[in-house]
């Protein structure tokens, strides 16, 4: 979906300083607002009420249902989300815009009846948690599910600022809430998370509907063999899979976890160096988005219009070297921003840890943990590049590796003891980078023979 690339592309053509600063600033909202925004949010309920406001266990509590709402809601709109995205990209191609919300509609209610039997069949079985409380995360993850397909919209429309409004005001209304509201602990809390939930879905919904009118209610078109692709079902599932899978493993081991609430567990050891470390994945997702929605995106239109146009042999050749350059500078670049970010964060984390009063025990895990969510952005830029080239079974296999890896070097990683806990996560995504590296590299090798041949890879 090309509306971003068109936005950061105009700021761009400006060729001053404050341009530049705008289209850098504008790519890291899109890019990664909705989850740093989270984050933080959490991070300043947790900070500041806890043992003031709430007692400690009320605030455990519901930082780790949140967590699990996070996890969950990702993982099975995951199953949706590259789907649809590649299907909606399909009918801009063909400009058949008024086909984009039923679809979208209809997606939002596969994805909640499956959301809604996954989430009510695992409250079943969770005893010692109040049934309101039950129907509040119930409720959010629905709406989390449905948020996330709802995103994937946002990013070809042009409101981005009214956007990144739209979550400031919501997430600043969870955390205002939730010290005004404290009479009701927990149950109050969730409440307050699943109303903001609520606003942000329904008003980023009617940012979409208002931009694509229809002249119908609902369609299952994105579910058609014949016009989707079923591997990016599972490519979306399989990455976020990769993404939480240490977590979960951490979660439920024994000797690295403890119950929490009902059949839900946390990590003291690990949860909270990883999300710190999350935060640092701003600047490197802002290059990410700046660079290859413009730059190599551009090369990529040109080269693949010139196959279907017809071109030269010695132009679709020239226009690839470009594409190629492109890909490489911008793969480049975000390694130089995220690793001067990276090195950056690691003289400070000591500082950091002390500044939110957390034990500097954490510190090593916070280390490694850096160096994982740095890595997987280099990730995200490879698989990128994969969709874009339409080498779908490519980016499976690599998302496959990716989620199996993180799975067993996690377990490996506990095995060997704590020193070396985070090491799963971070091992992984840096054998991810470098097999998709490698993957990339024999792709565009044989690209021109593969396009015009139109190899399924």
């Amino acid at each position: 979906m090309a509306g971003i690339g068109f936005e950061l592309r105009k700021i761009l053509k400006k060729n001053t300083i404050l341009s530049m600063l705008e289209a850098y600033g504008l790519a890291g909202l899109i890019s990664s607002g909705p989850w740093v925004l989270s984050i933080l949010a959490l991070l300043v309920i947790g900070i500041l009420s806890v043992g003031w406001i709430f007692p400690s266990y009320v605030i455990v509590q519901y930082l780790v249902l949140v967590t699990y709402l996070m996890a969950g809601s990702l993982i099975i709109s995951g199953l949706f989300q590259l789907l649809l995205t590649r299907f909606i990209s399909d009918l801009l191609f063909a400009k058949q815009e008024h086909r984009i919300v039923p679809n979208l509609l209809g997606s939002m209610l596969v994805t909640s009846v499956l959301a809604s039997s996954i989430g009510g069949g695992i409250l079943a079985f969770s005893q010692h948690i109040d049934p309101i409380i039950k129907v509040t995360i119930f409720t959010s993850l629905v709406l989390l599910c449905n948020q996330w397909l709802i995103l994937i919209f946002l990013s070809g429309m042009k409101e981005y600022y009214r956007i990144f409004i739209t979550m400031m005001i919501s997430y600043g209304l969870m955390v205002g809430l939730s010290f005004v509201y404290t009479s009701d602990g927990l149950f109050g809390l969730m409440l307050v998370f699943t109303s903001c939930q609520a606003f942000l879905t329904f008003a980023f919904l009617y940012h979409v509907i208002r931009d694509y009118p229809a002249n119908q209610l609902v369609s299952f078109e994105f579910l058609d063999t014949k016009k989707s692709f079923y591997s990016l079902m599972f490519c979306g599932l399989f990455y976020n899979l990769g993404v939480w899978l240490d977590k979960f493993v951490f979660w439920f081991r024994e000797e690295t976890s403890h119950p929490v609430i009902g059949l839900f567990r946390a990590s003291y050891i690990y949860d909270l160096p990883i999300f710190i470390a999350y935060l640092a994945i701003v600047p490197g997702m802002a290059v990410f988005m700046l660079r290859m929605e413009t730059d190599f995106s551009d090369a990529c239109l040109k080269f693949y219009d010139s196959v279907r146009e017809g071109a030269t042999l010695k132009s679709i050749y020239l226009l690839k070297d470009r594409m190629v350059l492109a890909c490489r500078q911008s793969i480049y670049e975000i390694f130089k921003v995220q690793g001067m970010t990276l090195a950056l964060l690691l003289l400070w984390a000591e500082d950091i840890l002390v500044a939110l009063n957390i034990d500097l025990s954490y510190l090593h895990l916070l280390y490694v943990d850096l160096v994982g969510v740095s890595l997987q952005v280099l990730v995200m830029s490879i698989l990128n590049v994969m969709f874009y080239l339409d080498k779908r079974y490519s980016a499976l296999a690599l998302t496959v590796f990716m989620a199996v890896g993180n799975y067993i070097f996690s377990h490996i990683s506990i095995e060997l003891g704590p020193v070396f806990y985070g090491y799963g996560f971070s091992v992984t995504m840096l054998f991810t980078t470098i097999i998709g590296l490698i993957m990339l590299d024999r792709q565009f090798n044989d690209l021109e023979y593969r396009t015009f041949m139109l190899q399924q890879s």
